[in-house]
């Protein structure tokens, strides 16, 4: 699991996956580019943009980003962009191997975290390696943060 650390302050998040943890066991995390046109950036900086419903394909070799959702850019008129079209992204050989492979033989997901802008000004996406939880263990999930929240409550009142 991705500890935070000071590359996390020199990010600006733009949109947050905040399911996919209860949804999924993140086993691995990664660093993606995405391939924007020109309005999507413009739309991205305005903040309006969801990746709770999308995931990462592998298609001939490439992985793509498919069902994410970008807004149109208003001001950008006939020369805007379709909101969810695949958007490919940017990985270095060694990932796309290891992510193709754990895909094919584990079974595993690729989920997509969050979407930035890092100290650059460059999007990125934080895409994860995860396996799909059981009805049993988000169950417990929940169970864990319930007893955390109350413990957290208990020690505050005991002061």
């Amino acid at each position: 699991m991705a500890k935070k650390s000071a590359a996390d302050s020199n990010r600006k998040v733009i949109a947050d996956n905040r399911k996919a943890r209860y949804n999924y066991e993140i086993e691995d995390t990664f660093e993606a580019g995405i391939e924007l046109k020109g309005t999507e950036v413009k739309a991205l900086r305005l903040g309006k943009s969801n990746i709770a419903e999308s995931y990462a394909s592998n298609e001939g070799g490439e992985f793509w980003l498919i069902n994410s959702y970008i807004p149109e850019y208003l001001q950008a008129n006939r020369f805007n962009h379709e909101p969810r079209r695949k958007r490919k992204l940017l990985l270095h050989k060694r990932e796309m191997a290891k992510l193709a492979s754990a895909v094919q033989k584990d079974g595993k997901t690729i989920v997509p975290l969050k979407l930035y802008f890092n100290k650059r000004g460059r999007a990125k996406l934080e895409l994860a390696l995860a396996r799909g939880k059981k009805l049993h263990d988000k169950r417990e999930t929940e169970r864990r943060r319930d007893w955390a929240r109350e413990k957290s409550r208990l020690l505050k009142n005991a002061g």
